[in-house]
């Protein structure tokens, strides 16, 4: 019932929502007097953010038809590699003769569309081969292509990787670094062909015991069968996916609104004053930023409660108790990230990370014992949050860097980079990595310090 009384909901507001858009078009017309009072100009703010917050945005468009590469502007295609029920396998094919590196990125399936990553994709393709998991919306995945839950998850990191054969790079936004962390584990004791090169984790619950947030704590603080029954619903009848079992996108923005209500509300009070002021470049950025975080896509139930339960219930990983059910053969596989002795592994942590604290992706140094140490590297970004770690100008300018210098010291045989796209960022990843100073000694020598510690510490502390 939880869907209909929101879909009701929004049926019943649609007379009002239409009034406002004809107010806000009315009292922004050019030949309206009032237009050009501050009492009309009001009246089309109000209007139009009333509009906005009671609108169900669509699956937004990457919409990056070129990129830049040597001061040349370049031609993007997006080109579907291949279909699967949940997800698309998305290739941004540059129209250009050049060998970089191949990358993957494995976009969160939380609520978001894979637009929000973007800023990602865009800083990532005058360097690299890009292509992204495109998560489908589970209320659009008729109930006959089955279930999907995080074993299938991992099962599709796996294939697409195997599609795009060896040498790859594959980079984890989020709620993601558990799945592929997994994933390359299970590969490693495979001796897959398809193993990847480098792996880089960002901002993901490796271990959600470390400094926990307000989302560990609500994970943790509600039991499986009462989200199953509170926040977990069917599908209605005439959406493609009738009757499918689904964590629905609204619910999971009412959560994400919340945690920084104030935020939200002080960013459309400026909006307001933007409108009414006529700074239409401020105005815009603000609709740009909204028409993507307010787009949500459902999650399939299945997924959403075995993630809670195995990431941030029972922290199956890193006690080593993780395993994943093939669902090819329905034969279970241990989970041992011990077996990962030559993947790269890259951990990136943004200081003020409300999201996966600080500690929690870097947990995955501590669980791959066998990886030479001379392979595991960490970049901590001071002064940035969760969403800055992969967008924004700290993301471009000083991880996206650090990302590639890494991607091209281990995989040496590809195109060097134009010295003009390495004038285009300010620059301030060394061109070869030092233990000490990005490598699992500098993440053991913070946690010395002002590190943060596991609830268990802390309650041993107290």
């Amino acid at each position: 019932m939880l869907y209909h009384f929101f879909d009701f909901n929004h049926a019943m507001l649609a007379p009002v929502r239409m009034s406002a858009e004809l107010m806000r078009t009315a009292y922004q017309h050019p030949m309206n007097p009032l237009s050009y009072t501050q009492g009309g100009r009001s009246l089309a703010a109000s209007a139009e953010i009333f509009e906005r917050v009671t609108r169900r945005f669509d699956k937004p468009s990457f919409d990056l038809p070129t990129t830049l590469i040597d001061g040349q502007k370049i031609e993007i295609e997006e080109q579907v590699v291949v279909e699967k029920p949940f997800a698309n396998l998305l290739h941004f094919r540059r129209k250009v003769d050049r060998h970089d590196p191949k990358v993957l990125i494995v976009a969160p399936m939380s609520g978001h569309y894979a637009t929000l990553l973007r800023g990602t994709v865009q800083a990532l393709l005058p360097h690299h081969d890009v292509y992204i998991t495109d998560w489908h919306d589970a209320r659009q995945v008729p109930l006959t292509e089955g279930r999907f839950n995080l074993d299938d998850y991992i099962a599709y990191v796996r294939e697409f990787l195997s599609l795009l054969g060896s040498g790859v790079h594959v980079i984890a936004v989020c709620q993601p670094a558990v799945p592929v962390f997994a994933a390359v584990a299970l590969m490693e004791a495979d001796d897959d062909p398809a193993l990847p090169l480098t792996m880089t984790l960002m901002g993901g619950p490796i271990d959600a015991r470390v400094s926990p947030t307000r989302v560990n704590e609500m994970a943790e603080r509600n039991p499986g069968h009462w989200l199953a029954k509170t926040v977990v619903t069917s599908v209605p009848f005439y959406y493609p996916g009738a009757f499918r079992k689904v964590y629905p996108g609204f619910v999971q923005l009412g959560s994400f609104v919340s945690m920084n209500l104030d935020r939200h509300i002080g960013s459309h009070m400026k909006f307001f004053q933007h409108l009414v002021e006529g700074d239409g470049d401020s105005a815009e950025t603000h609709r740009n930023f909204y028409d993507e975080y307010l787009s949500v896509m459902d999650i399939p139930g299945e997924f959403y409660l075995q993630t809670v339960d195995v990431v941030f219930q029972r922290y199956l990983l890193p006690q080593g108790k993780m395993v994943w059910k093939n669902p090819l053969n329905d034969q279970t596989y241990p989970v041992d990230p011990r077996a990962i002795k030559r993947t790269v592994l890259l951990t990136i942590e943004g200081e003020l990370d409300d999201i996966s604290a600080n500690g929690q992706t870097t947990a995955a140094h501590e669980l791959a014992l066998n990886l030479p140490s001379d392979r595991q590297y960490h970049h901590f970004q001071e002064k940035t949050g969760h969403y800055g770690i992969f967008n924004g100008r700290k993301w471009r300018e000083e991880i996206m860097p650090r990302i590639r210098h890494m991607i091209r010291q281990f995989d040496p045989d590809t195109d060097p980079v134009p010295p003009a796209d390495l004038a285009m960022v300010s620059d301030k990843a060394p061109a070869q990595w030092n233990r000490s100073e990005h490598g699992i000694d500098a993440v053991n020598k913070r946690r010395g310090t002002s590190a943060p510690r596991s609830r268990k510490e802390m309650e041993s502390a107290e």
